[in-house]
């Protein structure tokens, strides 16, 4: 199989299907496009979601932390807390492994997020170090939001600029390949995108203010998210192409690597479903947050489609990441 997570279609067929048991307290279990399980615990949701680092080399402490959190997030939930598993191959240094965790505790403690466990082993099964987290919330059952709760009609709404994430990382560790496409300042300015990849703020906010579904962008870019976003609520998406906000960084050094920024990994970008009669009053909230948001696409009842410069094309499944054709 191809490097990334597995396609939609080999998930339904390989991973969901054979797994049967289930339990009456799960209220959201594994399913294309839904970011979290959510379990019920009374009055209040339990909301788990557990996350890998595979792509980066650098800052994988702080990318571990934010990329689980913006998961729970996604739900209208500020996480709490936080579990941390190190896996990394010998000849890995002790100061190695306390830079992750330093890294990792400095932004947990940004986001009021307790590190409360985890495991830490070196292993030969690995070549390189992976991290992989799983971060915990707490909402109370009515308030709950889920990728599924998209209607027909609803505009789709993205936060700030694609491939936020997957710059930081090529700007990072393809800096020495990088600097003989692209100027220095370019590179030092997609570094800087890392300092830009939690989406909790956007999501607690956008779950107070009647969205009706959101969904974080992580690996197969913002065309795969969006596609996920339709899949999860069985419905139909019309996506404007050329809406989506692109930083000029991120289209210098995708130029330069001939890969697609659309379909680059985007965490720090969240999608949400609102009524077109709540669409204003959240966009103004956001600009007042000073948080970039722009409207990119329409739920429909059944037809996926991609509009980009006036033309109309099917809008495919693919959440194939465009990082690992350079990384």
């Amino acid at each position: 199989m191809k490097a990334g997570k597995l396609q939609a279609q080999q998930l339904k067929d390989i991973v969901f299907k054979n797994i049967k048991h289930q339990r009456p307290e799960v209220l959201m279990r594994g399913n294309i496009g839904e970011d979290c399980a959510v379990i019920d615990f009374d009055k209040y949701a339990c909301v788990v979601s557990m996350d890998p680092i595979t792509g980066a080399s650098n800052n994988v402490g702080s990318l571990s932390i934010h990329i689980s959190c913006n998961d729970v997030a996604s739900n209208g939930v500020a996480p709490l807390a936080i579990l941390l598993t190190i896996l990394a191959p010998p000849g890995t240094t002790e100061k190695e492994i306390a830079d992750i965790i330093k890294d990792a505790n400095q932004t947990a403690a940004s986001l009021n997020v307790e590190i409360v466990g985890g495991h830490t082993e070196i292993t030969d099964a690995v070549n390189k170090i992976v991290v992989t987290t799983t971060a915990i919330g707490r909402q109370l059952k009515e308030e709950m939001v889920f990728t599924k709760g998209a209607q027909i009609g609803d505009a789709v709404l993205m936060t700030k600029h694609a491939g936020i994430e997957g710059t930081s990382i090529l700007a990072h560790d393809l800096e020495d390949r990088l600097i003989k496409l692209v100027s220095e300042e370019v590179i030092n300015r997609g570094k800087a995108f890392s300092s830009e990849i939690s989406v909790v703020k956007e999501g607690v906010l956008a779950g107070k203010l009647g969205v009706s579904s959101m969904h974080d962008v992580t690996e197969g870019g913002v065309l795969g998210a969006l596609w996920e976003l339709a899949e999860a609520s069985g419905l139909g998406i019309e996506v404007y192409e050329d809406k989506i906000p692109i930083r000029l960084e991120t289209i210098e050094i995708c130029r330069a690597l001939s890969i697609d920024p659309l379909k680059l990994i985007s965490s720090g970008v969240m999608l949400m479903t609102i009524s077109q009669e709540k669409k204003e009053d959240l966009i103004k909230v956001f600009h007042n947050y000073d948080i970039n948001i722009r409207e990119v696409g329409k739920i429909l009842e059944s037809e996926r489609i991609v509009i980009s410069n006036n033309m109309s094309k099917k809008f495919e499944s693919n959440t194939e990441d465009e990082l690992y054709k350079v990384i």
